[in-house]
């Protein structure tokens, strides 16, 4: 997912896309340790979205801006 898309979504969404994607991180690195993992590229995809979105958070709440 590209920032300016995250961009658009508030706070509390967000976060809720954190959860969901902590989730599936840790059923991706299940599936890897079951030697199941279809798409390992995934993982990292998945990663990199989670840096996103949490560098997105916390440059808000540095700037103030509350959505």
């Amino acid at each position: 997912m590209k920032v300016k898309e995250l961009r658009e979504f508030t706070d509390e969404e967000l976060k809720q896309k954190i959860d969901d994607s902590m989730e599936e991180l840790f059923n991706l690195r299940f599936q890897k340790g079951l030697n199941r993992l279809e798409n390992p590229l995934r993982i990292k995809i998945v990663r990199k979205d989670i840096a996103k979105i949490k560098t997105l958070l916390t440059e808000r709440e540095k700037s103030g801006t509350q959505n």
